[in-house]
Order: structure tokens, then sequence, then C-alpha cells
């Protein structure tokens, strides 16, 4: 039977779990995900995990963070000024905002604490730095 490789087109069922059990994605109750296997479009640990299974084959992984979002960098996390921000923007903890960076790249932060003059903004990936869970089945390859 065809075992799945670099340059296929594959559906996977997947459920992702954290290491205490939480699920934070799964593709039960929708279409399996659809993706080509070594192009990038999903994180390397789940290419990886794929490579090699066989349609109607299901396991278990666990995939470390440098190979899902990668390492949590402080580096990514900035603290601000209110006074960059516009005056009638409301700020909470918690909210997400799109900000355009240097080279003209727009990035997604997350605003982590908030004072009467500053804002920390962190551009970590939410699971950066978790390694996470995902119990797979190759569906078909394309």
């Amino acid at each position: 039977m065809a075992q799945a490789k670099t340059g296929d087109t594959v559906r996977v069922h997947y459920t992702g779990t954290f290491d205490d059990g939480t699920v934070f994605d799964t593709s039960a109750q929708r279409e399996p995900l659809e993706f080509t296997v070594g192009s990038g479009m999903v994180i390397a640990g789940f290419d990886m995990a794929i490579t090699g299974m066989e349609p109607g084959q299901k396991k278990t992984v666990n995939i470390p963070a440098e190979e899902a979002y990668g390492p949590r960098s402080e580096e990514l996390v900035a603290e601000i000024g209110r006074d960059r921000l516009p005056t009638d923007m409301e700020l909470e903890i918690g909210q997400q905002l799109q900000v355009g960076l240097a080279d003209g790249e727009q990035a997604v932060v997350l605003i982590v604490d908030l004072s009467e003059t500053t804002v920390t903004l962190d551009a970590n990936h939410p699971m950066s730095g978790m390694d996470l869970n995902f119990d797979l089945e190759l569906v078909e390859i394309l």
C-alpha cells in the first residue's frame, strides 16, 4: 500500500491536545485537513508524523515545541508607550492587534499587560514553547 511522502497531497483527520488533555483543535465533525506533505502548510512535526503513514492508519504523536511553533522568545515581547496607539482605541489584556513592521509586513500581537502609560505586546505564537499531541488518521493520499 502507498505511504505518504513529500509532495503528496493528503487528507488527514486529527485532534490536537495540550499535555493536560485540553483539545485545542480537531477536524472531528468537519472535512479532513487537506495539505501537501513537505510544503510548509502545517507545522514541521505534523508533516514528519504523516510521512510514511498509509491510508487508514492511525497514530498518536507528541510534537516538541521546536517542531511545532518554536520556543518562546522574550525578544518578541515589547513595552510601548500608550501614546503610540490611537487615543480612542479601547485596550484590554488578551486583545489582539495587527501592527506594521519596519519591513512593511504585518504581525499579530497580543496585549499581555497594561499600565496608565504603557502597553506590553507579545508577538510570540500563542502555542510557542508548547509541546503538542496529535491523534492522527491518514484518510487518503490524493
